[in-house]
């Protein structure tokens, strides 16, 4: 296991320290670079390599990012490492569950052009997820060449934050990308999140992650066609690795309060002085939250997202909790059942 090689591509001391002491000489230490339905395929220190799925999941199921220890005999997993960031999302669809886009990340660029576009309110729904997990976000304002002031809107989205690294640039153009560089070194793994069509698979490219296929602009939206539909790890010159997502058309949250807090924390402030604990914000006597939009301290607009997003994450946290806790009933009365078998037949 040659530890420097893993160190590039994302080993840090929190996955070493995992490793049991009394652990077997042969195995291999890899990460889960890309899931191919039949197959995966992981990441060593001796470069790529395809396993079985039944073999990479027999110590539990696997997202991209993972870190897996094989052993080096039948290449199966006998360890998945524990996971240091998350980053996650309600599946599209009427049905509430979590559903992992990659782990381990260590920056998140949150992707978005400068053409029609651009929206605060979406740019907000993707930080709440990105601090959420813990990893870096900066967003990256793409095709700046189609607007004609985007340093306002630079200054926009700088403002959702207190800190907020906020990137502008023109994909097409590599020597752009070098901004970003800083992220991008030796054993930094960073993931590109946004919807379709912002230039999320050009800025990839720009940045050395290889070939990724990607369409002419049309003409009607702006928006780029790609052949990309699942999400991988690539290598990245200057050492790291880079997770390429498919653009997300649908992007509930889930139970993400963390994150949410983190992000208004400014609204979260202010709803503290309002007069009464359970101030609706409506039109109650003494809402801080009403004098803050009329003053003009609070935007009206933000603090309209504050609220939907915050609706929908514990409408989705209750939904999990509830379906969490069926799951479990639905455990015991398996069990229940299959003991009760077992003994009738000890009974004959």
């Amino acid at each position: 296991m040659d530890n420097q090689e893993l160190q590039a591509i994302g080993w840090k001391p929190f996955f070493h320290q995992q490793l049991p002491a009394d652990r077997p000489q042969a195995v291999v230490v890899c990460r889960v670079s890309s899931h191919l339905g039949s197959q995966v395929l992981l990441l060593g220190d001796a470069g790529e390599f395809r396993v079985p799925v039944q073999l990479a999941e027999s110590a539990g199921e696997i997202a991209v990012g993972d870190w897996l220890v094989l052993d080096a005999q039948n290449n199966r997993a006998i360890q998945r490492l524990e996971r240091q960031t998350v980053l996650f999302r309600k599946v599209s669809g009427e049905e509430v569950k979590p559903q992992i886009i990659a782990v381990n990340l260590d920056t998140i660029f949150i992707v978005s052009s400068c053409n029609e576009d651009f929206n605060l309110s979406r740019i907000e729904r993707y930080l709440a997820l990105a601090m959420q997990t813990g990893a870096t976000p900066v967003v990256v304002l793409t095709k700046a060449d189609l607007c004609d002031d985007p340093a306002t809107l630079r200054q926009q989205a700088e403002q959702l934050h207190a800190g907020l690294l906020v990137e502008l640039l023109d994909a097409r153009q590599t020597a752009q990308a070098e901004v970003l560089r800083t992220w991008c070194g030796p054993g930094q793994t960073v993931a590109l999140l946004g919807s379709s069509g912002v230039g999320k698979f050009t800025l990839a490219n720009a940045l050395g992650a290889g070939s990724l296929a990607t369409g002419e602009v049309r003409e009607k939206d702006a928006k780029g066609r790609h052949t990309t539909t699942s999400r991988s790890l690539h290598l990245l010159p200057g050492g790291g690795v880079l997770v390429d997502n498919p653009g997300v058309r649908e992007l509930q949250l889930p139970a993400c309060e963390d994150g949410l807090t983190d992000l208004f924390e400014d609204v979260v402030g202010i709803a503290a002085d309002c007069r009464f604990n359970n101030c609706r914000h409506e039109a109650d006597a003494g809402c801080a939250i009403v004098a803050a939009i009329e003053s003009g301290e609070l935007d009206s607009r933000r603090y309209a997202s504050f609220r939907k997003l915050n609706a929908e994450q514990a409408h989705n946290s209750r939904s999990l909790a509830e379906r969490h806790e069926r799951d479990r009933r639905m455990g015991r009365m398996y069990k229940t059942i299959i003991s009760h078998k077992r003994r009738r037949r000890e009974e004959r």
